[in-house]
């Protein structure tokens, strides 16, 4: 539409320029639109290409075999997740049991080994960082195999015996120590190591 045009109907400068405004907006719409479409079909055309081109991908293939193939996948990433929690478990299982063993005394390494393998055996399980059962478990070990543990007040009497033997014996090879030395010693405990380094004094007859 050309202004000439419209002044050949007779239409005044001011109409002119109203219908020329109006027709300026009309072709503005047009246009958005036409660009709204064009930018929707590119968009589809992209989406049929990809759709065309992952069609060709399965092109021959087994479906059937393909869905095994996804499930036996699913299967193995669950299978490793599963042992990849057990790992972390048996990791921490064995930090508290170590920790736990920290407080008791144990004849030798061989008797820990041992006690640990059995206690892991045993099935107990751990919760919160803590192994329940485990201290009944030990307690039960203590009268089952007693030689496994070394015994509080044994041990006390041993380091008592071996705190006292050396003094007592020297003592006594130099006529220092006698019976009624070793009897006025108020300590039971370490009478009784004084007694037994020197059991010689406590013979028949004496």
């Amino acid at each position: 539409m050309k202004t000439e045009e419209l002044k050949s109907q007779g239409l005044t400068e001011e109409q002119i320029s109203f219908v020329m405004a109006e027709n300026g907006k009309d072709l503005k719409k047009l246009q958005k639109e036409n660009d709204n479409l064009s930018a929707d079909r590119d968009t589809w055309k992209e989406k049929a290409e990809a759709a065309e081109t992952t069609l060709k991908g399965f092109e021959g293939v087994d479906l059937e075999t393909m869905q095994k193939e996804l499930s036996d996948w699913k299967q193995k990433a669950t299978e490793a997740e599963k042992k990849a929690q057990e790992q972390i478990y048996e990791r921490d299982f064995a930090d508290a049991l170590k920790t736990e063993f920290e407080g008791i005394e144990f004849s030798s390494e061989a008797a820990k080994r041992a006690i640990m393998a059995e206690v892991k055996e045993a099935g107990l399980k751990l919760k919160d960082g803590k192994i329940l059962g485990l201290n009944d478990l030990i307690s039960q070990m203590k009268e089952k195999d007693a030689s496994a543990f070394i015994d509080e007040g044994q041990q006390k009497a041993q380091q008592n015996a071996a705190r006292f033997t050396q003094p007592f014996q020297r003592q006594n090879q130099s006529g220092g120590i006698t019976k009624d030395q070793i009897m006025g010693i108020k300590d039971a405990s370490e009478r009784q190591s004084a007694i037994a380094a020197n059991i010689h004094l406590f013979g028949k007859g004496e």
